[in-house]
């Protein structure tokens, strides 16, 4: 996280696209400052600084998990979000809570790949050229010094054709590649058999699969540009380092990774019952606590601290209060924030200020079938009044209930879209009234469609 992204300028960012929910985002700015302090401390103090692990507690669709996404995009961290009453399911089996880490490391490495393959991409896009003219133009094996004629002649076609080549004259010339498959493709048929995950496969073993299948290469039949962009990602591969990846990737995940447990709250019993799911509930939250504390986690990318990755969980708590959580896993959430529910003041806000904001989707969508569309100041008004009212009055699904009445609200619209001749559309409150005033007095109707 660099300097610059203080607790000030975090909540600023999250400001661009969460309405309202101060507390929660100071919180996590000061959560997250915490973190790049740790980063900066010396000496063996360091390790001794665990991270401000959340919880965040509120009705659905309020901007828990959207908080949590934008975080992990503002600071570059790699992040996961699983739902933790997953592992309550009747009948769920393969997976138990490290595959959460070992989840957070594959996207670790991607992440990590992704920055070295930037790196080398100027080098492979030569390395791709000159494949391809291997192609277009083959190279002569120089018998004799009578070959350096044929030579020369042979050079100069080759930059023409690299001319012809950058100046996309040639994209659409099919050529004949011949092409490596991926490292690891060959395993398919092994890990499909042992019905294991890829990334639960002990990277010893592949690496030996890897060199007993033998290593076939693929002739086809592709583009000129499409040679390019395959000869690149080749050429990319064969330029970074491995290993360093998975050692960068580790160190990313286990210093600025971020899990976050949604749901938590299904996972937690009411304080005095004994009911077997209930047993299960706490054997689940028994699970998640060494993973939480700090603990070693082996992955295919090398062995994670879970130490100093910062744990969100969030959840509604109608039916349970965070205080019956098993003893041990509330300590390890010392900061708590609430948020509030939407308000029909919040949902105007969300619909027009965001960067996101739906309104300004639903414009963009509908610009490339050259429709100019306009909501007027009443309109909004009266679709934030209706997503309050239903809200309170059916499951109060927050934010999420202006997706569905916005695409009720545009479907004919949206489907006349092509063939409407005035393409300048005014949504008013008359136009909201006429539109969803049969869901609005019909309750059974709203519940079915909303």
């Amino acid at each position: 996280m660099e300097n610059k992204l203080t607790p000030k300028k975090i909540v600023e960012l999250l400001d661009k696209y969460i309405v309202g929910q101060s507390e929660a985002k100071k919180a996590i700015a000061v959560a997250l400052r915490t973190r790049y302090r740790r980063h900066k401390v010396e000496g063996d103090i360091k390790e001794e600084i665990m991270p401000k692990n959340i919880l965040m507690i509120g009705p659905t669709g309020v901007g828990k998990t959207e908080i949590a996404r934008r975080i992990a995009k503002i600071t570059n961290a790699p992040f996961v979000k699983v739902e933790a009453s997953k592992f309550t399911e009747v009948g769920y089996v393969g997976r138990d809570v490290e595959s959460i880490i070992r989840d957070l490391a594959r996207i670790s490495y991607e992440m990590v790949k992704q920055e070295e393959l930037k790196k080398v991409e100027d080098k492979a896009k030569k390395e791709a050229e000159e494949r391809v003219l291997d192609v277009l133009v083959p190279p002569i094996k120089k018998r004799s010094i009578y070959d350096t004629e044929d030579e020369e002649r042979i050079k100069r076609t080759r930059e023409k054709f690299r001319e012809k080549m950058k100046n996309g004259e040639l994209d659409e010339k099919i050529i004949e590649i011949t092409i490596n498959p991926q490292r690891g493709e060959q395993l398919v048929p092994f890990i499909e058999v042992a019905a294991a995950p890829i990334d639960e496969l002990d990277s010893n073993l592949k690496d030996m699969l890897d060199n007993i299948m033998p290593n076939k290469k693929k002739t086809r039949k592709v583009t000129v540009k499409e040679a390019l962009r395959i000869f690149q990602e080749e050429e990319a591969q064969k330029l970074i380092d491995k290993d360093k990846v998975k050692e960068k990737a580790i160190e990313k995940a286990s210093n600025d990774g971020i899990v976050f447990l949604d749901e938590i709250d299904k996972i937690v019993t009411k304080t005095g019952s004994s009911q077997s799911p209930d047993v299960s509930r706490e054997g689940v939250q028994r699970d998640l606590l060494p993973i939480v504390e700090g603990s070693t986690v082996n992955t295919r990318y090398g062995s994670i601290k879970t130490d100093h990755i910062l744990f969100i969980a969030a959840g509604a708590f109608h039916q349970v209060k965070p205080s019956d959580m098993i003893p041990e896993l509330q300590g390890r959430f010392p900061i708590r924030v609430e948020l509030k529910p939407l308000t029909k003041e919040d949902f105007i806000r969300i619909l027009k200020e965001p960067k996101n904001a739906l309104i300004k989707q639903y414009r963009a969508l509908l610009e490339t079938e050259g429709i100019k569309l306009e909501f007027s100041e009443n309109a909004i008004e009266k679709i934030a009044e209706i997503a309050e009212k239903i809200n309170k009055e059916t499951e109060n699904i927050g934010a999420r209930r202006l997706h569905t009445l916005l695409e009720k609200l545009l479907e004919d619209i949206s489907f006349e879209a092509p063939d409407i001749e005035n393409k300048d559309i005014t949504i008013d409150a008359n136009y909201v009234k006429d539109n969803l005033s049969d869901i609005v007095e019909d309750r059974d109707l709203s519940r079915y469609i909303l």
